[in-house]
């Protein structure tokens, strides 16, 4: 049991979470291509992301694995994120630290959503049953190529209006 769960639907919950980080997320991404803050699925994004971490402490893990590094990383990553967009108002340089921030947590969803895909899927863990595979190998390199590629125009194009205090 986790928080009053078992471990099915505290994990259904978990993925639940995920996929709307993941959504929101999306809807944030694009948001910025356009130059709009979209405030509340900017929320909604953080928020879940944030939560998606904190659930993935819970499971019952003995030792330190990859996903708790990413879990880790993320959180940092995610403080950095809240501080340029709610403290720093995204003034100066803090406008690109937060695009990169949170492209780099969306992106570390979808990591972790692909590795758990060729895991559980029994279509995708035939064709790369150790992740070491090419067809894994490649759907997580254009994923972090359409990131970067993403990352690097929200960058650009993401000048929304001043914030006001």
């Amino acid at each position: 049991m986790i928080i009053g769960l078992s471990i099915h639907d505290f994990t259904l919950l978990h993925v639940a979470i995920t996929l709307v980080a993941i959504a929101s997320g999306v809807v944030v991404l694009f948001g910025m291509l356009g130059a709009h803050r979209l405030p509340a699925w900017t929320a909604v994004f953080l928020v879940a992301t944030i939560l998606t971490s904190v659930t993935g402490f819970m499971f019952p893990i003995h030792g330190f694995t990859p996903a708790l590094g990413v879990g880790i990383i993320s959180l940092v990553i995610l403080a950095i994120a809240l501080r340029a967009l709610y403290s720093k108002h995204l003034a100066g340089a803090w406008r690109w630290i937060y695009v990169a921030t949170a492209v780099t947590v969306l992106w570390f969803n979808v990591f972790v959503l692909i590795v758990q895909s060729f895991q559980k899927i029994s279509a995708l863990h035939a064709l790369a049953p150790t992740q070491s595979e090419p067809p894994f190998l490649i759907a997580q390199g254009a994923a972090l190529a359409g990131f970067l590629a993403l990352g690097i125009m929200a960058a650009l194009r993401f000048r929304p209006a001043a914030i006001s205090v």
